[in-house]
């Protein structure tokens, strides 16, 4: 009986501190989404009306636009990087058993634990003393060191998940290494790679820290204007552009999880 009742006692505990989290980590995402729909000029919570105004002004919102075709270009080139140097990155440390392997991986991966917003202004300094005025190539660069290990992670993960004998297989009947990687190496890891394509895409679209650094009024992104205006005017234009970011990150994550298997690159 004591054993039942502490049993019980654990589960409803446990399903308490569950619903707590789903809460805090859902509750803010739900409010905005419903915050997105009003048909107020201010913005509170709950809305007095609903209505779609504020999706139909993103249309004329230019300066909204332009910020986001930054952020999407800046995301592109930043990640179509990130693919290249956290593969050839992942297949060298994965190829070494030695500690040069290790501590190259450990380097790789700093940026994940370095605060961001040190990083930006480190990297600011550099480009001064370089001559680089901020850009969208500055930019691309700095979302490309934070966004590398995301990359390089999930290749990893791939990477151990491989079974050496398909290599040895394929070199036995004669295939050079740049066919064998692109036959078999590949194919096998593409779902690592595309999940930490994703993620990378993600962390680069929705940068602050450094974007707030290495931008200037030519290269402002999506992140923090809409942070300006929601300090200077409380547009709700935010609140639906916001809800158009939310929905179409969750039709990402569900694509990406019945091509890939995202969730298996999570854990």
């Amino acid at each position: 009986m004591l054993r039942d009742w502490q049993t019980l006692s654990f589960n409803a505990l446990f399903g308490l501190l569950s619903l707590i989290s789903v809460i805090v980590l859902a509750g803010p995402t739900l409010v905005i989404l419903i915050l997105s729909f009003t048909g107020e000029e201010a913005l509170h919570f709950p809305p007095a009306s609903y209505s779609l105004r504020w999706y139909a002004a993103l249309i004329d919102a230019n300066e909204l636009q332009a910020a986001l075709w930054v952020s999407l270009k800046v995301a592109v080139i930043s990640v179509s990087a990130c693919v290249v140097l956290g593969v050839a990155a992942a297949l060298g440390i994965a190829r070494s058993e030695g500690a040069l392997a290790r501590g190259l991986e450990t380097l790789f991966l700093s940026p994940l634990i370095l605060p961001a917003l040190a990083f930006g202004f480190a990297a600011l300094m550099l480009f001064s003393i370089l001559g680089m005025r901020p850009s969208t190539l500055t930019l691309a660069i700095g979302h490309i060191v934070v966004c590398v290990p995301f990359v390089l992670r999930t290749t990893l993960a791939s990477l151990a998940q491989l079974d050496p004998a398909l290599l040895d297989a394929s070199r036995s009947l004669g295939a050079s290494r740049l066919h064998t990687f692109r036959t078999v190496t590949l194919p096998l890891i593409s779902p690592g790679v595309a999940s930490g394509a994703f993620i990378a895409f993600m962390a680069s679209f929705d940068n602050v820290p450094v974007s707030l650094f290495l931008q200037d009024a030519r290269t402002q992104v999506l992140p923090i204007y809409l942070w300006d205006i929601i300090q200077n005017q409380l547009d709700s234009r935010a609140a639906s552009a916001c809800g158009v970011i939310i929905i179409a990150t969750v039709l990402m994550m569900v694509l990406m999880e019945r091509v890939a298997g995202f969730s298996r690159f999570m854990k």
